[in-house]
């Protein structure tokens, strides 16, 4: 078994409010080997995005982590001062945000921004970093890097500025990159384009990889395990093949149910009723239970933990029922 290269350990993220206190994450724990896609997927507000801006140290105020602890490389990150996490940011883990023009600054060309994030980290001359510079726009598909590498942002297509903002989070060679959403704001074939890209990249640099995002088919297409979130906790969490074509929670199938498959003759998707729980109004026991087609009295009182169900694990007392009824 490989030492695992991120591990989160019971991570609990509140948000101080007037009315009391918001717990946005509550109990994620989870970890990434080297080399290895973790893909992160849920409905808007499952709290996936605050689990990798938890992980770089970019919660916004006044979020803060209030359990658990994040390890690096068996080191615990979640605790250092702004300075030392700012240090470990960019050099050891690289982040991919979904909008590529908030992540790259207007008024500077492509290139000055990787050859001062080179070398910030690196500690390269000027003319090293420059020479890193184009190799990596070469790298990450951007054709006569030489000469673009001293165009602004705005002289780029989407699709070639997300390539820009993913040779800036390698530019160090971190060992994890957090990707949040990085393929939204992008059409398909180019969407595909920097998936294929997002996994030499971990192959080739043996880099763990946590992947954010929505798409169950960006999922399927990139990911090694999978990890589903609903309302601030991780309701499955396995093997991709398994979670999609064997889902152990009835929020997952809800999920795999609502997506057009080309091999069915399906007139009506599945629809999951209702909608995710805001943050002051998570009902008691699972969270899922006002939405869910299988829920019983235990559901509503008493919440579930994650349990291991043949290759995955998953939060839902049906696997204990189901547990008791194969003993009896």
């Amino acid at each position: 078994m490989t030492t695992p290269l991120l591990e989160v350990r019971h991570l609990r993220v509140e948000f101080p409010t007037r009315r009391g206190t918001l717990l946005a994450l509550d109990d994620i724990s989870f970890d990434i080997a080297p080399g290895e896609i973790l893909g992160v997927v849920g409905e808007s507000g499952a709290g996936k995005s605050l689990t990798g801006a938890s992980i770089i140290g970019l919660l916004d105020p006044p979020g803060r982590i209030a359990g658990g602890e994040i390890l690096l490389e068996g080191r615990r990150i979640d605790n250092l001062p702004y300075e030392q996490m700012r240090r470990i940011r960019g050099r050891q883990i690289g982040a991919i945000f979904q909008d590529p023009l908030t992540s790259l600054n207007p008024l500077y060309t492509v290139g000055r921004q990787l050859v001062e994030t080179i070398t910030t980290h690196l500690g390269l001359s000027e003319s090293q970093a420059r020479k890193r510079a184009i190799e990596l726009l070469q790298e990450t598909g951007i054709p006569a890097a030489a000469q673009r590498i001293d165009q602004y942002p705005h002289q780029f297509s989407g699709g070639m500025r997300q390539r820009v903002v993913i040779a800036l989070a390698l530019a160090a060679s971190p060992k994890l990159i957090v990707a949040d959403e990085p393929t939204t704001a992008l059409d398909v074939s180019i969407q595909a384009q920097i998936i294929s890209l997002l996994k030499r990249v971990c192959k080739e640099q043996g880099a763990a990889v946590m992947l954010v995002t929505h798409d169950m088919g960006v999922i399927a297409e990139t990911c090694d395990r999978v990890a589903v979130m609903y309302a601030g906790r991780i309701a499955e969490i396995g093997p991709v093949a398994e979670v999609i074509h064997r889902p152990a929670h009835p929020y997952t199938a809800g999920l795999m149910g609502s997506i057009p498959a080309m091999d069915e003759d399906r007139e009506r998707l599945l629809q999951i009723d209702g909608a995710m729980p805001r943050l002051n109004a998570i009902p008691p026991g699972c969270a899922y239970n006002p939405r869910c087609p299988k829920v019983f009295a235990r559901c509503r009182v008493e919440r579930p933990e994650l349990e291991r169900v043949e290759r995955t694990a998953a939060a839902c007392w049906l696997h204990a029922v189901q547990k008791v009824e194969e003993l009896e």
